[in-house]
């Protein structure tokens, strides 16, 4: 008699067979992962799991050696990559058999059209590629549990490839309104250089600006902080992974009702992803603007659960009026010391004098 099948998790049992190392942590740096040969992909990979993932997304990690390549893929799951070191090209390879090429290097930023071929390939003749791939391929397997159905199937969406110019670097500024403006494309040459929008609600002079990739359903956006400042403290849904573009800083992270703050430092390399209705804020503590790109289930043009349109509608809007935001005013006074104190000891100052901030009484 077959042994029966009890609270399965398709997902897990797959990429357990895939013989590379799985990291599980709440945040993660990514280019001190160890990876190993992943036949599968080629070159070497790392399963690289944030607790605040949800139970949609996952992200890995995947070496290519100096002139080497990937092997060909194609699946019925989303996935962004970001570039976290080293330079190189992917070819996309459409429905009627055109092929679209690119070349990327570290801070670049691009979507696999959803069931295309694809492959990259590393440029470098002596330095290792790595990249880092988003994706929502829990939810497919743990939905059709069928590995054929992933990765074999032939259905096409030739919708999702865009226009040619997504592929070449450019693309279309959609404007909304401050903080849901969005730029429509396929690839981004640098999120360091990307140019923002202005933000002000988020707080202390910061910017962003929202992509649609690929006409899906991943959500990205990149934001930025100015030398000596802080965004506001915010909580949403699972499954928004931070990954730090430029400078270093840090990000505290509580749950409502809790004493104890906690705190993870970044910088480039470094990922994390607030569990579900998380308070966290973020603190830039450099010589620089600070930005970081953060990547989701569910983005403005097509935002999947209710969660998520909460999240977009409340993302700048005050706790108190049924939003998701704590206003400088009402943070916990021990906020904004830690970050006086932060700064000193870099020889840096605060650049917040005007916001009405509680500060702990000396």
């Amino acid at each position: 008699m077959a042994e029966t099948r009890f609270l399965v998790d398709t997902y897990q049992e797959f990429i357990q067979k895939e013989g590379i190392p799985i990291v599980e942590d709440f945040g993660i740096d990514l280019l001190a992962v160890e990876t190993k040969p992943w036949p599968r992909m080629g070159g070497n990979g790392a399963y690289t799991l944030m607790k605040g993932r949800g139970d949609f997304l996952d992200t890995y990690i995947l070496d290519i050696p100096p002139g080497g390549e990937s092997v060909p893929q194609k699946h019925l799951f989303e996935e962004v990559v970001y570039v976290l070191a080293g330079r190189g090209s992917t070819t996309i390879e459409d429905y009627d058999g055109n092929k679209h090429s690119f070349e990327w290097g570290t801070k670049s930023l691009f979507v696999l059209p959803l069931n295309c071929r694809y492959q990259h390939f590393n440029t470098s003749g002596t330095t290792a590629a790595r990249i880092c791939s988003t994706t929502n391929l829990p939810m497919m397997l743990n939905a059709f549990h069928n590995d054929d159905f992933v990765f074999n199937n032939p259905f096409k969406f030739p919708e999702r490839l865009g226009e040619e110019k997504f592929f070449k670097g450019d693309g279309e500024f959609l404007p909304m309104r401050p903080g849901r403006h969005m730029w429509e494309t396929n690839f981004v040459p640098d999120l360091g250089t990307f140019k923002l929008q202005e933000w002000k609600e988020r707080g202390a002079g910061g910017s962003n600006i929202m992509f649609v990739l690929g006409d899906g359903t991943m959500h990205a956006h990149v934001s930025e902080m100015p030398v000596g400042t802080y965004k506001k403290g915010h909580r949403h849904g699972a499954d928004f992974h931070v990954f730090a573009v430029s400078g270093e800083g840090y990000s505290l992270y509580w749950y409502e009702g809790e004493n104890e703050i906690q705190r993870f430092d970044w910088k480039h390399g470094c990922v994390f992803a607030p569990t579900n209705m998380l308070f966290h804020q973020h603190f830039n503590t450099s010589t620089e603007p600070a930005r970081y790109l953060a990547v989701a289930f569910g983005g403005l043009r097509y935002p999947f659960t209710e969660d998520k349109k909460k999240t977009f509608l409340g993302m700048d809007v005050d706790v108190k009026a049924g939003g998701r935001q704590i206003e400088y005013e009402d943070q916990d006074p021990r906020i904004h010391q830690m970050f006086v104190d932060e700064l000193a000891k870099k020889g840096l100052k605060p650049n917040m004098d005007q916001f009405q901030i509680p500060v702990l009484a000396r």
